[in-house]
């Protein structure tokens, strides 16, 4: 089973892709999507184009994806939003079955704690994969995203 997570954002985007059935789940690739300068339009077409060549080279299973936080500037929240729409996009069109996970629900899975700082949810993410290299904050982020659906997954499983 391979999951593919994604943190969305309209200039970084993280994505990652972990594997794994039982026991603890092994990291298959990481990285950010950065979108160069220029129009929104030209970025949303950037995440939904690289997205669609990682999804193809990568074959993941199942896709989880973080929910937009609404920040107080409703333009940000905007493109925000329209950058996770392009990812959900090439998420659909790849055939995968996609799930939407609360900022607060990945720290939760991860950490314990809803409101756990971003420096917790990198050091977790690193000792569930048994990584020793810093990560890219956003791929950290996304590394979580597939982390938790895959502890949601194995949590439904034992229940079934």
């Amino acid at each position: 089973m391979r999951i593919l997570g994604i943190d969305p954002g309209s200039r970084r985007t993280g994505v990652a892709v972990i594997a794994g059935d039982a026991g603890r789940p092994a990291l298959v690739w990481q990285g950010v999507i950065t979108t160069p300068d220029g129009d929104h339009a030209s970025r949303l077409g950037v995440i939904f184009g690289e997205l669609s060549e990682l999804i193809a080279t990568h074959r993941p299973d199942e896709a989880a994806v973080e929910e937009v936080f609404v920040s107080r500037n409703p333009v940000s929240a905007l493109k925000l939003g329209q950058a996770r729409g392009a990812a959900l996009t090439a998420i659909v069109r790849a055939g995968l079955e996609v799930k939407a996970y609360a900022p607060t629900a990945v720290k939760m899975a991860l950490v314990g704690r809803g409101r756990a700082d971003k420096h917790q949810v990198q050091h977790m993410v690193r000792l569930m994969l048994g990584l020793t290299e810093p990560l890219a904050e956003d791929a950290a982020d996304a590394l979580a995203v597939a982390i938790c659906h895959y502890h949601h997954r194995q949590t439904a499983r034992r229940w079934q």
